[in-house]
């Protein structure tokens, strides 16, 4: 039995605590929260478009996300203006909202509302779009810049289309901007701000440890937002419904972009794997 037992080579036991801890500190590719996971539909996906082809996973993902966003946001302005507000007869409390934030501007208000307007505007949103696309084609991290740039562009482009379909007027009062008036509907300005600085924090958050931090970073991702949809408000710009849908519009088209670089990276893995075989 001695002799038995001393052929046994001696195998460390490895808890299943530590592998997660060994397999976090491990070097990645890509932020947490754009890897695919095994046998997910962002995998899936990319082996049914193409299992060793990127980029064409990435534009195939990108236009069928664009399509469903855009019907999507259509089918629920056409709903929401033409059947939910008559019917439950909240077009005048949507425009009463309006009214009473109108009544209620101070100077000092107005311009706390320029600069949360400003923030997610045409200005601010392109340089820092280009800002993120600097350093990450510095640090060669294209599917980084894909998923920023790309985050934006969907957003935009389904609110191009969607206030083109889906005609509401601003509210009836005095607008603080000049802007065509048949297009209230979304808040272009709401979805950006989740789209572009919500997936920001987004890729900080699937790399923070430390729980304060992560709750700081949760709770600047919802005031953001938050702030934006309040300022078109405040400015005649957006009925606090056409704020809501710009709201989900920026949920969904982050979810839809997370979707599309997994697939991408999906995509990418299989490619490396084949080339070192």
């Amino acid at each position: 039995m001695e002799a038995d037992t001393q052929l046994v080579p001696a195998v460390p036991l490895v808890s299943s605590r530590q592998e997660r801890e060994a397999e976090a500190d491990a070097p990645r590719t890509v932020p947490p929260v754009l890897e695919p996971r095994p046998g997910g539909i962002a995998e899936r996906f990319a082996n049914l478009v193409g299992p060793e082809n990127p980029v064409r996973v990435f534009v195939v993902a990108l236009l069928t996300s664009y399509a469903l966003l855009v019907t999507a946001m259509v089918f629920l302005g056409l709903t929401l203006i033409d059947v939910v507000l008559p019917t439950a007869n909240l077009d005048d409390d949507d425009e009463r909202v309006s009214q009473w934030l109108a009544d209620h501007r101070t100077p000092d208000q107005e311009h706390l509302s320029w600069i949360g307007s400003t923030l997610a505007g045409g200005l601010v949103i392109p340089v820092v779009i280009g800002l993120c696309l600097l350093v990450f084609a510095i640090k060669r991290r294209w599917l980084l810049a894909a998923f920023v740039l790309f985050a934006v562009a969907l957003e935009s482009g389904t609110y191009r289309a969607s206030s083109l379909i889906v005609e509401r007027n601003r509210p009836d009062v005095q607008r603080l901007e000049g802007l065509p008036v048949d297009a209230s509907y979304p808040s272009g300005h709401a979805a950006a701000s989740i789209a572009l600085y919500g997936g920001l924090l987004l890729l900080l958050c699937s790399r923070i440890r430390n729980r304060a931090l992560w709750i700081v970073a949760l709770l600047v991702g919802i005031a953001i937002p938050l702030f934006v949809g309040w300022a078109r408000a405040y400015r005649g710009m957006h009925h606090v419904t056409d704020v809501g849908a710009g709201v989900l519009m920026g949920v969904v088209a982050l979810a839809l972009i997370v979707f599309v670089a997994r697939a991408t990276a999906a995509a990418a893995r299989n490619r490396d794997e084949a080339r070192a075989k």
